[in-house]
């Protein structure tokens, strides 16, 4: 398993295509798995790689928690797609790592003690704040306005690459074009979203992000369902 060489642009090719149908590394929810890759990435990746810049821009807020993410660290080449070997090099501030960091690199083949008691306890603070989340939950249906920067914009790559965020909580709907003036065309896009998941600002911040498409997003509906 892995990515070949994450720092490569066919790296980051085999990433994006792995993420095509995913929103994280693993499982549902962000993980050290998506942390471990994340931090072996040189920089975001290019906006024609759209799955892979809208994981980067998720994740990387939150760096700030990734601390308290659920799981542990392990190799890169123990994510990504069968068949394909992990060649990324080792960043040079691989051996500055916090010295409360879980070392998966050493010679002992199990986890330590100290390491599973990490794991459990982490897993068990995340399924006991997932069983405290009320059975009603609250969801808003919200039209968007997507500016592009003029009338060269490719419209139907933009609303790929709007498309290509899949978030929990988050669920697109209906689009269409309509006419803003000079010849230029926004795209107006419905979604539903879960309130406590998903938020205004947090989907602009990943639309605007590609950049290359989207001049700016605004709200043009919002209800309460």
């Amino acid at each position: 398993m892995g990515f070949g060489d994450l720092k490569t642009p066919a790296g980051l090719k085999v990433l994006n295509e792995f993420l095509a149908d995913k929103s994280y590394i693993e499982g549902y929810v962000p993980s050290q798995a998506d942390i471990a890759v994340f931090d072996a990435l040189s920089g975001a990746p290019s906006a024609d790689l759209c799955h892979a810049l809208r994981w980067y821009n998720h994740i990387k807020s939150y760096q700030k928690e990734k601390g308290s993410l659920p799981g542990v660290k392990k190799p890169l080449g123990q994510y990504g797609p069968a068949g394909v070997q992990d060649t990324t090099a080792a960043a040079p501030a691989a051996a500055d790592e916090d010295d409360d960091d879980i070392d998966l690199f050493g010679s002992d083949e199990e986890e330590d003690e100290e390491s599973k008691k990490i794991k459990e306890e982490r897993l068990a603070a995340y399924n006991a704040k997932k069983s405290k989340k009320p059975a009603l939950i609250a969801k808003s249906s919200i039209l968007l306005d997507v500016k592009p920067w003029d009338d060269e914009t490719d419209m139907a790559k933009l609303e790929e690459c709007v498309r290509s965020i899949q978030m929990d909580g988050l669920l697109w709907g209906q689009s269409k074009l309509l006419p803003v003036g000079y010849g230029i065309k926004k795209l107006q896009i419905a979604c539903v979203v879960e309130d406590d998941k998903v938020g205004t600002d947090q989907l602009e911040e990943l639309i605007t992000a590609f950049e290359d498409y989207v001049q700016s997003m605004d709200v043009a509906a919002f209800n309460k369902i």
